[in-house]
């Protein structure tokens, strides 16, 4: 089974997506996945199974579960221009971390896409950890998803997206810190 979602939110802006998230039935082994011609996010696990022939591909990108570690991609990271880490649930904060360790630590500068119960609350904490592409739950507005993105004016802690927290980027007296 393949998600499909013709808008997805990129870079700042609402467009067509020309991916499809694969979502194999549960009791499906990953080797025995068929994974269709163009462009397709396939799970972490079928990526494992059939790495041999998907490298070969150059529209394949990877999908991580939130109990799965971004550092297994690390000899891939590289080839793939889309990796997306699934939010199973609102309240599962999982996938930020695997952003940040996708962007800040293994240096993934393809496009990064959160997928699953993606609400517009969340937006804006998951650009400043890395994430670059939404897809918002089909039930909300994706209009109103990318207002999400502009929420807040100012960012006070440091993140990927902003390496100094507020204190230091203040000017006090005429001097920066």
């Amino acid at each position: 089974m393949a998600d499909t979602n013709p808008q997805i939110i990129r870079n700042k802006a609402i467009v067509t997506d020309d991916w499809v998230v694969l979502r194999p039935e549960k009791e499906q082994q990953p080797e025995s996945v068929n994974v269709p011609e163009g462009k397709v996010i396939v799970p972490l696990a079928v990526w494992q199974a059939q790495k041999q022939a998907l490298r070969q591909r150059p529209d394949i990108g990877v999908w991580l579960a939130s109990e799965e570690r971004p550092e297994e991609l690390k000899e891939d990271i590289g080839r793939l221009n889309v990796i997306a880490v699934d939010f199973p649930k609102f309240a599962d904060g999982r996938g930020y971390s695997i952003a940040f360790t996708l962007r800040d630590h293994l240096g993934y500068a393809g496009e990064l896409r959160a997928i699953g119960d993606v609400l517009r609350d969340q937006l804006f904490y998951m650009a400043r950890v890395g994430f670059d592409a939404f897809v918002p739950r089909a039930d909300r507005s994706i209009e109103d998803a990318l207002k999400g993105l502009g929420d807040f004016s100012v960012k006070y802690q440091a993140s990927w997206d902003e390496k100094n927290p507020l204190f230091r980027r203040i000017d006090r007296a005429g001097e920066k810190p």
